[in-house]
């Protein structure tokens, strides 16, 4: 596969195919392999900046504590959103049921 002036080459298109590139405009990751003298290609989905915070490893790490929390029937279900909001309780009342006037 000859390498052009610029750098670019062409993936094949049995390659293409088996990947799902076909669409232009597809992003593809290029690395260096571990020996460092080949490289890897990895197709990949970029993310927009507003969006990043929800693939760091922390949240998706509560991502897979909520599906776990989620298959285990560990949940609650409502049927109003009044229903749900009342589920916090007052948050005026302090630990024995007394409101703090100062929080009203």
């Amino acid at each position: 596969m000859p390498l052009s002036a610029r750098g670019t080459i062409s993936i094949p298109a049995q390659f293409r195919k088996h990947l799902d590139l076909a669409r232009p405009g597809i992003q593809i990751e290029v690395r260096l392999d571990e020996q460092g003298t080949g490289l890897h290609l990895q197709p990949c989905v970029t993310v927009p900046a507003d969006q990043a915070w929800y693939w760091t490893p922390e949240w998706q790490a509560m991502e897979r504590e909520a599906d776990e929390d989620y298959a285990r029937g560990n949940y609650e279900t409502f049927d109003s959103d009044e229903e749900f909001l009342a589920s916090f309780g007052d948050p005026g009342a302090d630990a024995v049921g007394e409101v703090d006037v100062a929080h009203v």
